[in-house]
């Protein structure tokens, strides 16, 4: 059979499959899904869209993140119950100098890969030198910009590898040289830019400057998470089973998890209601109300370090005058937004930067159309006129249309704009936004690690994920400065300046910070509410005798 024959046959299964779930049909046996596969011991877990790829090196959503944290391990791991420290995972221990800036991690000699090969501290070199080679085209390549010389060598200037402050010291010490002092390390380490890949995989199918290759595919992919891949059945779900060689596998408790790629809130809360999910990425926001009165112990709603707003395509006409992109940024009411159109608990962005610890943020956005307007006719669109027509770009789940249904309305109302809402699949919408295929999108980022810079040096001209087009020298050494700095009060300060400056230039337009809400299975235990939504799999069990809800 052809591989193109062979995805046929997966895509058919698959509609097949989610054709059962949307009618409430087991496909099978009439015993409820969720507690059969309670008692085998498998977590059924929505996860929002299909990742677009299992290749960490590549990857920038959360989506694929929730696979690698099964898949995958780093140097540390998040706390399964805080969000205030990390634990040790592939390093058994680590120790700074006294500026923070040079860093030594010492590796656990239990630590395996999934094919039974000692994970190595030239594991993590390898990873991080792929994920900086240019060819490859990271979008979180500018994470490992903390490395002395990373940037430079992402950007060509120098070539040879070794210059960059990374370096195998033995087989199980591994030393990182950042280019300033970081005393929060290791809360950046729990991201998955930071995770070692194994070499000799990914150069059995490939070269190490090779993006895509068949390397993550099922049968090939070699990993060193509590959890390795099974079978990856495209557009219906993703299979994990608990991997024998992790040097934790005691303490992991579920024997797999399968990840559903469910775009549609109300099929996901259906599914749920079905007995066919044990955990939904969302709930509907028509359906919040109903679950907060009525079954309030499956639904979580928990307060996220994460911002919902609008990207613009600065090189677009109209939308390249910063005065008009501050325009519509108070033209939007943010308040009526989140109490009258999401209602899931979310709070009006002041701020690209949610609340975080000792940050205090900077006053800045509100509510005022009239100095919109007035911010309009000095751009040279008075009343909205001349203005040109642009389209807001949203990927395929109800809640983003509603949104932008509203905040359409808003600049119509306020500003006398006319906006078009342009939807598309997510792997199109991704491909958009990353080649300025688009006026203005809709987004989200979620903390990568607990702290301001996560937030704001995106908008720095060399950040993969910036996706603007907006480049500002003086901004790049605002956050150059924010990099070398060793003092904990002037570092909040240069970062208000930031923020500050971020604001005046609107490269993109917060519209609130998240609050998670969703729904979890009476079945599930240890899945613990965290402001950073990420949930160690390896604490996480199942209850089959518990109460379905």
């Amino acid at each position: 059979m052809s591989e193109n024959r062979y995805l046929w046959k997966l895509v058919q299964c698959g509609l097949l499959l989610v054709a059962c779930a949307l009618l409430g049909v087991s496909c099978g046996s009439r015993e409820q899904r969720t507690k059969t596969a309670a008692r085998d011991g498998i977590l059924l877990l929505g996860n929002g869209t299909e990742p677009s790829t299992l290749d960490p090196n590549i990857a920038n959503g959360l989506s694929e993140h929730h696979v690698f944290m099964a898949l995958f391990e780093g140097l540390v791991s998040e706390l399964p119950d805080r969000d205030d420290g990390v634990e040790p995972a592939v390093a058994e221990s680590w120790e700074s100098n006294g500026r923070k800036d040079v860093w030594t991690f010492h590796l656990r000699p239990s630590a395996k890969w999934s094919n039974g090969d000692p994970v190595l501290a030239g594991d993590f070199v390898f990873s991080y030198q792929r994920l900086l080679t240019p060819k490859i085209g990271a979008e979180y390549a500018a994470m490992l910009f903390l490395l002395k010389n990373g940037e430079a060598f992402n950007q060509g200037k120098i070539t040879d590898f070794k210059e960059v402050g990374v370096k195998a010291l033995d087989d199980h010490t591994l030393r990182l040289e950042l280019i300033g002092p970081t005393p929060h390390l290791p809360f950046i380490l729990v991201h998955y830019s930071w995770w070692p890949l194994h070499p000799a995989t990914i150069l059995k199918f490939g070269r190490l400057d090779q993006r895509l290759s068949r390397w993550t595919q099922p049968g090939n992919i070699v990993g060193n998470g509590p959890f390795q891949l099974k079978a990856w059945h495209f557009q219906h779900s993703i299979e994990t089973v608990k991997n024998p060689h992790y040097w934790d596998a005691a303490k992991v408790k579920l024997k797999g998890i399968t990840f559903f790629p469910i775009n549609n809130e109300s099929t996901e809360e259906r599914m749920f209601r079905d007995h066919q999910l044990h955990v939904t990425e969302l709930v509907p926001l028509d359906k919040i109300p109903k679950y907060r009165a009525e079954q309030p112990e499956v639904y979580q709603q928990v307060p996220h370090m994460a911002t919902y707003f609008y990207r613009i395509n600065t090189t677009r006409p109209g939308l390249n005058n910063p005065k008009a992109r501050q325009a519509l940024a108070l033209a939007v009411d943010r308040k009526s937004l989140v109490e009258k159109v999401t209602r899931g608990g979310q709070t009006p962005a002041t701020g690209m930067v949610p609340p975080m610890g000792a940050y205090p943020g900077v006053p800045g956005l509100e509510f005022n159309p009239e100095k919109a307007r007035q911010l309009l006719a000095e751009a040279g669109y008075p009343g909205g006129k001349g203005f040109p027509r642009f389209n807001i770009l949203i990927n395929t789940a109800e809640a983003h249309r509603t949104v932008a249904e509203a905040i359409q309305d808003m600049w119509k109302t306020h500003l006398g704009i006319e906006v078009g809402i342009n939807n598309q699949e997510w792997q199109v919408y991704l491909a958009a936004q990353n080649r300025l295929d688009y006026d203005v999108c809709r987004a989200g980022w979620t903390a990568d690690y607990p702290d301001p810079m996560t937030f704001l040096d995106l908008w720095t001209t060399s950040n993969g994920n910036n996706e603007t087009g907006f480049a500002s020298p003086e901004y790049d050494a605002l956050i150059g400065k924010v990099q070398q700095c060793s003092d904990a009060n002037a570092r909040l300060e240069l970062l208000k300046q930031a923020e500050a400056m971020f604001l005046r230039e609107m490269p993109s337009i917060p519209m609130y910070w998240y609050s998670r809400t969703y729904l979890v299975s009476k079945h599930v235990r240890g899945w613990h509410p965290k402001l950073s939504d990420n949930h160690p799999y390896k604490y996480v069990e199942m209850v089959p005798e518990a109460e379905a809800p």
